[in-house]
């Protein structure tokens, strides 16, 4: 915009330029004729400026008169300049723009009378527009390349200083993308004076939330403690009942109180899987958890010749606090080897969302009809004579990964048991999970 600005404004003050150069030609031009005795018309010497000498400079005059040529410069050829009428009843200085031998000229003319009652002389003189154009254009280069260096030494300064100034806040993602990681407890570094306050801010909201994690946990074990001593004197005197002979009262408070027990449990651990959803950058390694669930389950069904199958690959990490996929991964393995006849596999596959992993645990068992698929994620609830359990493995797990932003479905496996699908989400480094 300054470019075109400033070139507008050249030419105009250029072709003012051009005309005042021709006014004083003009008036030289006046100054300079005369009439000798038998009224022959004459120059007492040539212009100053030797332009006008030139064949076909550009740089031309004509005095004309009644039409015809009464004299012209020597770089003119060609017919009769063209002037258009203007009125012509005045002396002033008038201005056109007219075609000329070389191209378009611009040139001045003036009227002199010599005698009131005769036609008056028409005094013009004029110059190439090319000449113009041509300085303009000289002018042009020199202005693009000036501002085009300015302009680049400009983007070259607005991108140092861009980079200077955001270099505090690539600084800050790296402290969050520790934070989200926990390699880091909160975001430090050294930071100018203008973001520390942001720093500050963000620091204090991340003791808040773990504050907030550890009275939630606390809070959810005061619970489990504090129904526990409850519940066992409930139990023990259910069992003094039974000792009396009172079988169905005794059964009738067992039976509450296991259901209280699995309410609890229940309820605690949605508490504590809130509380860990709600700490930023929660990270767990899949492969690792997968190898410790496997590894203990391994041991613990040694005896029945389970062959338990990890096919989880290498370096695969979600967003899960480790406990939490822990148990996940626990209830649904566990429950797969209580009701396999020979084989239990846990494999991932490519999920069709994105930024998830897809988590398979299978088994050879009889499975379950689909018509059992939604009832068994009601707490306590058991289908058929499945036993072994107290109903809360699957709602666990249901609820645990629906906190994390996953789902979990049911189906039929291809070894011939229960299918359960994970969706967890994918733990990314350096973005917001």
């Amino acid at each position: 915009m300054a470019g075109v600005l400033l070139s507008a404004v050249f030419r105009e003050f250029l072709v003012e330029q051009f005309y005042d150069e021709l006014h004083v030609h003009l008036d030289e031009l006046q100054g300079l004729m005369e009439f000798d005795a038998n009224g022959q018309f004459k120059l007492q010497r040539p212009l100053s400026d030797p332009r006008y000498v030139a064949p076909l400079s550009g740089f031309y005059w004509e005095i004309q008169k009644d039409g015809k040529v009464l004299a012209r410069s020597t770089s003119l050829e060609g017919p009769i300049l063209k002037v258009p009428a203007d009125g012509g009843t005045d002396a002033q200085v008038h201005t056109h723009s007219i075609a000329g031998p070389t191209g378009e000229l611009l040139i001045a003319e003036r009227l002199r009378w010599l005698d009131a009652g005769k036609d008056p002389l028409r005094i013009i003189i004029g110059t190439d527009k090319r000449i113009l154009d041509h300085e303009l254009e000289e002018f042009n280069k020199v202005l693009l390349w000036s501002l085009g260096g300015f302009a680049l030494s400009m983007i070259g300064a607005a991108v140092v200083f861009l980079l200077y100034a955001m270099a505090p806040f690539a600084h800050l993602r790296t402290a969050l993308a520790k934070v989200r990681s926990s390699a880091a407890p909160n975001l430090s570094g050294k930071f100018p004076e203008e973001v520390q306050p942001l720093i500050d801010d963000l620091n204090n909201l991340l003791a808040a939330s773990g504050e907030q994690i550890l009275k939630a946990r606390a809070q959810a074990g005061n619970i489990a403690h504090g129904l526990k001593t409850p519940l066992a004197i409930l139990v023990d005197e259910a069992h003094q009942l039974a000792l009396r002979g009172e079988d169905q009262s005794a059964a009738i408070i067992r039976d509450q109180c296991r259901r209280m027990q699995s309410q609890i449990d229940y309820q605690i651990a949605r508490a504590r899987a809130a509380a860990s959803r709600a700490k930023p950058g929660t990270a767990a390694s899949l492969t690792e958890t997968a190898s410790s669930v496997m590894r203990a389950l391994q041991r613990l069904y040694v005896e029945g010749g389970l062959r338990i199958e990890n096919d989880v690959p290498a370096g695969v990490t979600v967003a899960c606090e480790v406990q939490d996929l822990n148990e996940m991964l626990a209830n649904l393995v566990d429950n797969a080897c209580k009701h396999a006849k020979t084989r239990v596999r846990m494999r991932t596959e490519d999920s069709s969302l994105p930024d998830f992993v897809t988590v398979v645990v299978e088994d050879d068992g009889p499975g379950l009809p689909p018509e059992a698929w939604e009832v068994v994620f009601n707490v306590g609830a058991q289908w058929g004579d499945r036993s072994g359990g107290s109903g809360l493995g699957l709602p666990i797990v249901r609820d645990l990964v629906q906190l994390y932003g996953g789902s979990i479905r049911l189906g039929r496996s291809a070894l011939g048991g229960l299918r359960v699908q994970l969706e967890l989400p994918e733990f990314v480094q350096g973005s917001g999970r």
